[in-house]
Protein backbone atom coordinates (compact mmCIF):
# COMPACT_ATOMS: atom_id res chain seq x y z
CA UNK A 1 0.00 0.00 0.00
CA UNK A 2 0.96 3.34 -0.84
CA UNK A 3 0.22 6.36 1.48
CA UNK A 4 0.87 9.72 0.57
CA UNK A 5 1.78 13.03 3.33
CA UNK A 6 1.66 16.72 3.74
CA UNK A 7 5.07 18.20 3.82
CA UNK A 8 5.14 17.38 7.71
CA UNK A 9 8.14 19.06 8.12
CA UNK A 10 7.65 22.45 7.44
CA UNK A 11 4.23 22.74 9.59
CA UNK A 12 3.57 22.15 13.40
CA UNK A 13 2.23 18.86 12.38
CA UNK A 14 5.29 17.43 11.52
CA UNK A 15 6.73 18.03 15.49
CA UNK A 16 3.44 16.60 16.53
CA UNK A 17 3.77 13.22 14.44
CA UNK A 18 7.38 13.29 16.23
CA UNK A 19 6.49 13.76 19.30
CA UNK A 20 3.96 11.12 19.24
CA UNK A 21 6.51 8.77 17.22
CA UNK A 22 8.40 9.48 20.53
CA UNK A 23 5.86 8.21 22.60
CA UNK A 24 5.17 5.22 20.62
CA UNK A 25 9.29 4.53 21.01
CA UNK A 26 9.16 5.12 24.47
CA UNK A 27 6.15 2.50 25.40
CA UNK A 28 7.57 -0.14 23.05
CA UNK A 29 10.91 0.23 24.92
CA UNK A 30 9.52 0.11 28.28
CA UNK A 31 8.46 -3.17 27.13
CA UNK A 32 11.85 -3.85 26.90
CA UNK A 33 13.48 -2.42 29.90
CA UNK A 34 11.48 -3.11 32.36
CA UNK A 35 13.31 -6.52 32.34
CA UNK A 36 16.96 -5.46 32.15
CA UNK A 37 17.49 -4.76 35.67
CA UNK A 38 14.62 -8.23 36.67
CA UNK A 39 15.95 -11.21 34.24
CA UNK A 40 19.69 -11.16 36.07
CA UNK A 41 18.13 -11.55 39.49
CA UNK A 42 15.73 -13.43 38.57
CA UNK A 43 17.93 -16.04 36.62
CA UNK A 44 20.49 -15.91 39.47
CA UNK A 45 18.69 -15.99 43.10
CA UNK A 46 15.75 -17.58 41.93
CA UNK A 47 16.81 -20.45 39.52
CA UNK A 48 20.44 -20.72 40.82
CA UNK A 49 22.29 -20.01 37.70
CA UNK A 50 25.72 -18.90 37.41
CA UNK A 51 27.14 -15.66 35.96
CA UNK A 52 27.78 -17.47 32.73
CA UNK A 53 24.04 -18.04 31.78
CA UNK A 54 23.32 -14.43 33.17
CA UNK A 55 24.97 -13.06 30.40
CA UNK A 56 23.54 -15.37 27.99
CA UNK A 57 20.13 -14.43 28.95
CA UNK A 58 21.61 -10.47 28.58
CA UNK A 59 23.01 -11.17 25.54
CA UNK A 60 20.64 -13.17 23.87
CA UNK A 61 18.23 -10.27 23.40
CA UNK A 62 21.44 -8.24 21.85
CA UNK A 63 22.45 -11.17 19.57
CA UNK A 64 18.94 -10.97 17.79
CA UNK A 65 18.52 -7.57 17.81
CA UNK A 66 21.25 -7.17 16.39
CA UNK A 67 21.11 -10.46 13.83
CA UNK A 68 17.47 -9.23 12.54
CA UNK A 69 18.58 -5.75 12.11
CA UNK A 70 18.66 -5.66 8.40
CA UNK A 71 15.49 -7.77 7.86
CA UNK A 72 13.38 -4.85 9.74
CA UNK A 73 14.85 -2.10 7.71
CA UNK A 74 13.88 -4.21 4.69
CA UNK A 75 10.69 -4.85 5.94
CA UNK A 76 10.31 -1.09 7.11
CA UNK A 77 11.20 0.13 3.71
CA UNK A 78 8.89 -2.33 1.29
CA UNK A 79 5.91 -2.08 4.06
CA UNK A 80 6.26 1.34 5.60
CA UNK A 81 7.57 2.42 9.46
CA UNK A 82 4.25 2.05 11.36
CA UNK A 83 4.07 -1.18 10.20
CA UNK A 84 7.16 -2.48 11.01
CA UNK A 85 6.37 -0.76 14.31
CA UNK A 86 2.86 -3.23 14.68
CA UNK A 87 5.47 -6.51 13.86
CA UNK A 88 7.88 -5.06 16.40
CA UNK A 89 4.72 -5.27 18.81
CA UNK A 90 3.30 -8.26 17.98
CA UNK A 91 6.97 -10.34 18.61
CA UNK A 92 7.38 -8.80 21.90
CA UNK A 93 3.80 -10.12 22.71
CA UNK A 94 5.49 -13.39 21.91
CA UNK A 95 8.23 -12.94 23.82
CA UNK A 96 5.96 -12.64 27.13
CA UNK A 97 4.08 -15.61 26.21
CA UNK A 98 7.42 -17.73 26.52
CA UNK A 99 7.72 -15.66 29.58
CA UNK A 100 4.64 -16.98 30.93
CA UNK A 101 5.08 -19.97 29.74
CA UNK A 102 8.38 -20.81 31.54
CA UNK A 103 7.12 -20.11 34.85
CA UNK A 104 5.17 -23.23 34.57
CA UNK A 105 8.53 -25.20 34.71
CA UNK A 106 10.00 -23.62 37.42
CA UNK A 107 10.84 -27.10 39.16
CA UNK A 108 13.28 -27.65 36.25
CA UNK A 109 15.11 -24.67 36.04
CA UNK A 110 17.20 -25.85 32.45
CA UNK A 111 13.81 -26.17 31.02
CA UNK A 112 13.07 -22.28 32.34
CA UNK A 113 15.79 -20.74 31.00
CA UNK A 114 15.36 -22.32 27.80
CA UNK A 115 12.38 -20.84 27.25
CA UNK A 116 13.49 -17.38 28.91
CA UNK A 117 16.33 -17.37 26.34
CA UNK A 118 14.14 -18.26 23.32
CA UNK A 119 11.70 -15.45 24.38
CA UNK A 120 14.46 -12.90 25.27
CA UNK A 121 15.14 -13.57 21.10
CA UNK A 122 11.68 -12.60 20.39
CA UNK A 123 11.96 -9.68 22.01
CA UNK A 124 15.13 -8.53 20.64
CA UNK A 125 13.39 -9.35 17.41
CA UNK A 126 11.14 -6.98 18.60
CA UNK A 127 13.46 -4.27 19.65
CA UNK A 128 14.99 -3.78 16.14
CA UNK A 129 11.33 -3.96 14.47
CA UNK A 130 10.27 -0.99 16.81
CA UNK A 131 13.36 1.11 16.48
CA UNK A 132 13.47 0.86 12.64
CA UNK A 133 9.87 1.25 11.92
CA UNK A 134 9.99 4.30 14.29
CA UNK A 135 13.46 5.61 12.69
CA UNK A 136 11.90 5.17 8.88
CA UNK A 137 8.64 6.12 9.35
CA UNK A 138 9.67 9.55 10.89
CA UNK A 139 12.69 10.00 7.88
CA UNK A 140 9.54 9.38 5.62
CA UNK A 141 7.60 12.01 6.86
CA UNK A 142 10.58 14.03 7.44
CA UNK A 143 11.21 14.32 3.59
CA UNK A 144 14.90 14.35 3.67
CA UNK A 145 14.22 18.14 5.31
CA UNK A 146 15.05 17.12 9.27
CA UNK A 147 17.01 14.05 9.15
CA UNK A 148 19.37 14.78 12.10
CA UNK A 149 16.68 15.92 13.84
CA UNK A 150 14.38 12.39 13.89
CA UNK A 151 17.42 10.33 15.20
CA UNK A 152 18.07 12.54 17.70
CA UNK A 153 14.48 12.57 19.27
CA UNK A 154 13.52 9.28 18.74
CA UNK A 155 17.01 7.91 20.02
CA UNK A 156 15.77 9.77 23.48
CA UNK A 157 13.01 8.26 23.78
CA UNK A 158 14.25 5.12 23.43
CA UNK A 159 17.07 6.36 25.93
CA UNK A 160 14.04 7.54 28.55
CA UNK A 161 12.37 4.13 27.96
CA UNK A 162 15.19 2.18 29.60
CA UNK A 163 16.16 4.91 32.00
CA UNK A 164 12.15 4.50 33.42
CA UNK A 165 12.06 0.57 32.35
CA UNK A 166 14.82 0.03 35.06
CA UNK A 167 13.05 1.35 38.68
CA UNK A 168 9.85 0.46 36.94
CA UNK A 169 10.68 -2.85 36.19
CA UNK A 170 12.66 -3.38 39.49
CA UNK A 171 9.58 -2.05 41.55
CA UNK A 172 7.18 -4.72 39.45
CA UNK A 173 9.74 -7.36 39.91
CA UNK A 174 9.85 -6.40 44.15
CA UNK A 175 6.50 -6.11 44.40
CA UNK A 176 5.03 -9.17 41.84
CA UNK A 177 7.54 -11.23 41.10
CA UNK A 178 8.47 -12.60 37.61
CA UNK A 179 5.03 -13.02 36.22
CA UNK A 180 4.09 -9.96 36.54
CA UNK A 181 6.57 -9.18 34.08
CA UNK A 182 5.62 -11.72 31.75
CA UNK A 183 1.98 -10.22 31.90
CA UNK A 184 3.30 -6.90 31.57
CA UNK A 185 5.63 -7.61 28.47
CA UNK A 186 1.98 -8.93 27.11
CA UNK A 187 -0.13 -6.36 28.05
CA UNK A 188 1.87 -3.43 27.37
CA UNK A 189 2.11 -3.89 23.38
CA UNK A 190 -1.96 -3.96 22.95
CA UNK A 191 -1.73 -0.27 24.83
CA UNK A 192 1.22 0.60 22.32
CA UNK A 193 -0.63 -0.87 19.53
CA UNK A 194 -3.48 2.00 20.04
CA UNK A 195 -1.13 5.02 19.95
CA UNK A 196 0.52 3.49 16.24
CA UNK A 197 -3.49 3.76 14.94
CA UNK A 198 -2.83 7.85 15.03
CA UNK A 199 0.38 7.49 13.40
CA UNK A 200 -0.24 8.57 9.06
CA UNK A 201 2.12 6.10 7.17
CA UNK A 202 4.43 7.05 4.35
CA UNK A 203 6.00 4.28 2.12
CA UNK A 204 9.02 5.71 -0.13
CA UNK A 205 8.55 5.02 -3.98
CA UNK A 206 8.90 2.41 -5.23
CA UNK A 207 12.98 2.58 -6.20
CA UNK A 208 16.12 -0.08 -6.23
CA UNK A 209 16.42 -1.82 -2.66
CA UNK A 210 19.66 -1.98 -1.58
CA UNK A 211 20.80 -5.44 -0.56
CA UNK A 212 23.42 -5.98 2.51
CA UNK A 213 26.57 -5.68 0.53
CA UNK A 214 25.39 -2.62 -1.26
CA UNK A 215 24.39 -1.25 2.44
CA UNK A 216 27.40 -2.00 4.04
CA UNK A 217 30.06 -0.39 1.22
CA UNK A 218 27.77 2.83 1.28
CA UNK A 219 27.26 3.21 5.18
CA UNK A 220 30.65 1.60 6.54
CA UNK A 221 32.11 4.98 7.29
CA UNK A 222 29.73 6.86 9.11
CA UNK A 223 29.07 3.53 11.04
CA UNK A 224 33.15 3.30 12.01
CA UNK A 225 32.53 6.83 13.04
CA UNK A 226 29.64 5.89 15.10
CA UNK A 227 31.23 2.85 16.48
CA UNK A 228 34.75 4.35 17.78
CA UNK A 229 32.60 7.10 19.49
CA UNK A 230 30.76 4.28 20.76
CA UNK A 231 33.70 3.15 22.88
CA UNK A 232 33.54 6.13 25.05
CA UNK A 233 29.76 5.42 25.50
CA UNK A 234 30.86 2.05 26.84
CA UNK A 235 33.32 3.39 28.86
CA UNK A 236 31.29 5.28 30.86
CA UNK A 237 28.66 2.82 31.37
CA UNK A 238 30.94 0.43 32.63
CA UNK A 239 33.65 2.16 34.34
CA UNK A 240 32.83 5.71 35.62
CA UNK A 241 30.51 3.91 39.02
CA UNK A 242 34.04 2.19 39.59
CA UNK A 243 36.35 5.37 39.37
CA UNK A 244 33.92 7.01 41.32
CA UNK A 245 34.50 4.11 44.54
CA UNK A 246 38.18 3.78 43.81
CA UNK A 247 38.76 7.39 44.23
CA UNK A 248 36.48 6.79 47.31
CA UNK A 249 33.94 9.74 45.95
CA UNK A 250 31.04 8.28 46.83
CA UNK A 251 27.99 9.20 44.65
CA UNK A 252 28.00 6.29 42.01
CA UNK A 253 24.75 7.32 40.30
CA UNK A 254 26.62 10.81 39.55
CA UNK A 255 28.65 10.25 36.19
CA UNK A 256 25.22 8.19 34.74
CA UNK A 257 23.21 10.83 35.89
CA UNK A 258 25.28 13.79 34.28
CA UNK A 259 25.82 11.63 31.25
CA UNK A 260 22.31 11.36 30.40
CA UNK A 261 20.80 14.61 31.63
CA UNK A 262 23.66 16.18 29.37
CA UNK A 263 22.38 13.89 26.12
CA UNK A 264 18.65 14.49 26.12
CA UNK A 265 19.96 18.31 26.86
CA UNK A 266 21.90 18.04 23.55
CA UNK A 267 19.62 15.96 21.36
CA UNK A 268 16.37 18.38 22.24
CA UNK A 269 18.36 21.37 21.73
CA UNK A 270 20.84 20.99 19.70
CA UNK A 271 19.96 18.18 17.25
CA UNK A 272 18.70 20.93 14.41
CA UNK A 273 22.71 21.34 13.67
CA UNK A 274 23.03 18.50 11.92
CA UNK A 275 20.40 19.25 9.16
CA UNK A 276 22.23 23.22 8.99
CA UNK A 277 25.33 22.19 9.15
CA UNK A 278 26.15 18.56 8.07
CA UNK A 279 26.20 15.49 9.22
CA UNK A 280 30.30 15.12 8.66
CA UNK A 281 31.13 18.61 10.20
CA UNK A 282 28.77 17.89 13.40
CA UNK A 283 30.55 14.64 13.75
CA UNK A 284 34.10 15.60 13.92
CA UNK A 285 33.11 18.22 16.22
CA UNK A 286 31.28 16.23 18.28
CA UNK A 287 33.93 13.47 18.42
CA UNK A 288 36.19 15.97 19.85
CA UNK A 289 33.73 16.55 22.55
CA UNK A 290 33.83 12.54 23.37
CA UNK A 291 37.22 12.56 23.47
CA UNK A 292 37.77 15.49 25.80
CA UNK A 293 34.92 14.16 27.85
CA UNK A 294 36.88 10.97 28.22
CA UNK A 295 40.24 12.93 29.02
CA UNK A 296 38.26 14.64 31.74
CA UNK A 297 37.13 11.29 33.48
CA UNK A 298 40.89 10.21 33.51
CA UNK A 299 42.59 12.91 34.85
CA UNK A 300 39.69 14.26 37.13
CA UNK A 301 41.17 15.08 40.37
CA UNK A 302 37.49 15.85 41.81
CA UNK A 303 33.73 14.17 41.41
CA UNK A 304 32.75 17.62 39.61
CA UNK A 305 35.44 17.32 37.40
CA UNK A 306 34.75 13.92 36.27
CA UNK A 307 31.21 14.58 36.12
CA UNK A 308 31.61 17.20 33.81
CA UNK A 309 33.88 14.64 31.87
CA UNK A 310 30.24 12.33 31.75
CA UNK A 311 28.56 15.32 30.48
CA UNK A 312 30.78 16.19 27.77
CA UNK A 313 30.52 12.43 26.93
CA UNK A 314 26.55 12.97 26.73
CA UNK A 315 26.84 15.82 24.77
CA UNK A 316 29.10 14.27 21.83
CA UNK A 317 27.13 10.90 21.95
CA UNK A 318 23.97 12.84 21.55
CA UNK A 319 25.39 14.48 18.53
CA UNK A 320 27.61 11.60 16.90
CA UNK A 321 25.18 8.93 15.95
CA UNK A 322 22.77 11.28 15.05
CA UNK A 323 25.00 12.86 12.66
CA UNK A 324 26.93 9.91 11.35
CA UNK A 325 23.49 8.28 11.29
CA UNK A 326 22.22 11.30 8.76
CA UNK A 327 25.18 10.90 6.73
CA UNK A 328 24.48 6.98 6.23
CA UNK A 329 21.20 7.79 5.26
CA UNK A 330 22.25 10.69 2.73
CA UNK A 331 24.46 7.89 1.07
CA UNK A 332 22.02 5.39 0.84
CA UNK A 333 19.05 7.10 1.49
CA UNK A 334 15.72 7.33 -0.94
CA UNK A 335 13.78 3.92 -0.56
CA UNK A 336 16.22 2.53 1.33
CA UNK A 337 16.17 4.27 4.88
CA UNK A 338 15.22 1.54 7.22
CA UNK A 339 18.33 -0.62 5.75
CA UNK A 340 20.85 2.56 6.06
CA UNK A 341 19.74 3.10 9.75
CA UNK A 342 19.76 -0.44 10.19
CA UNK A 343 22.93 -1.56 8.76
CA UNK A 344 24.61 1.88 10.45
CA UNK A 345 23.24 1.43 13.97
CA UNK A 346 24.64 -1.94 13.91
CA UNK A 347 28.34 -0.79 13.89
CA UNK A 348 27.69 1.40 17.11
CA UNK A 349 26.20 -1.65 18.76
CA UNK A 350 28.60 -4.18 18.29
CA UNK A 351 31.60 -1.80 19.11
CA UNK A 352 29.33 -0.90 22.47
CA UNK A 353 29.10 -4.89 23.19
CA UNK A 354 33.02 -5.83 22.41
CA UNK A 355 34.29 -2.41 23.98
CA UNK A 356 33.29 -3.28 27.88
CA UNK A 357 35.06 -6.90 28.27
CA UNK A 358 38.10 -5.41 26.04
CA UNK A 359 38.30 -2.40 28.29
CA UNK A 360 38.67 -4.90 31.29
CA UNK A 361 41.22 -7.09 29.68
CA UNK A 362 43.31 -4.13 29.16
CA UNK A 363 42.32 -1.87 32.66
CA UNK A 364 44.25 -2.75 35.71
CA UNK A 365 41.96 -3.19 38.52
CA UNK A 366 43.52 -0.79 40.85
CA UNK A 367 43.85 1.91 37.87
CA UNK A 368 40.22 2.42 36.52
CA UNK A 369 40.66 5.77 35.15
CA UNK A 370 42.87 4.07 32.27
CA UNK A 371 39.89 2.68 31.01
CA UNK A 372 39.00 6.28 29.91
CA UNK A 373 42.25 7.20 28.52
CA UNK A 374 42.45 4.35 25.81
CA UNK A 375 39.10 4.95 25.38
CA UNK A 376 40.08 8.55 23.83
CA UNK A 377 42.39 7.31 21.96
CA UNK A 378 40.32 5.53 20.19
CA UNK A 379 37.37 8.01 20.30
CA UNK A 380 39.49 10.01 18.46
CA UNK A 381 39.97 8.03 15.16
CA UNK A 382 36.51 8.69 14.57
CA UNK A 383 38.30 12.17 13.35
CA UNK A 384 40.16 10.86 10.34
CA UNK A 385 37.39 8.48 9.48
CA UNK A 386 34.95 11.19 9.48
CA UNK A 387 37.43 13.19 7.32
CA UNK A 388 37.49 10.27 4.80
CA UNK A 389 34.04 10.45 4.60
CA UNK A 390 33.62 14.02 3.78
CA UNK A 391 35.92 13.68 1.10
CA UNK A 392 34.15 10.73 -0.27
CA UNK A 393 30.30 11.46 0.38
CA UNK A 394 31.34 15.12 -1.67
Amino acid sequence: MHSESLPYSESGSFVRMLLTLMLVVLSGFLIIGIALPVLPRYVHHQLGFGTFAVGLVTGAQFAASLATRFAAGRYADQFGGRRAIYRGLVLAIAGGVFYLISLLFTAQPVATIALILIGRAIVGGAESFIITGGMTLGLALAGGKQTGRVIAWVGTAMFAAFALGAPLGTFIFDHSGFIAIAITTLVLPLVVMAIVRVLPERIEPSGQKGTLSQALSSVWLPGMGAAFNGVGYAALLSFSVLLFAEKGWGMGWLPVTAFAMALIAARLFLGQLIDQSGGVRVGILFSLVTALGQILLWAAPSPWIAALGAALTGIGWAMVYPAFGSEAVRRLGGANKGVAMATYSAFPDLAIGLASPLLGLVVPATQMGMAFLWSAVLVMLAVPVALLAGRQGY
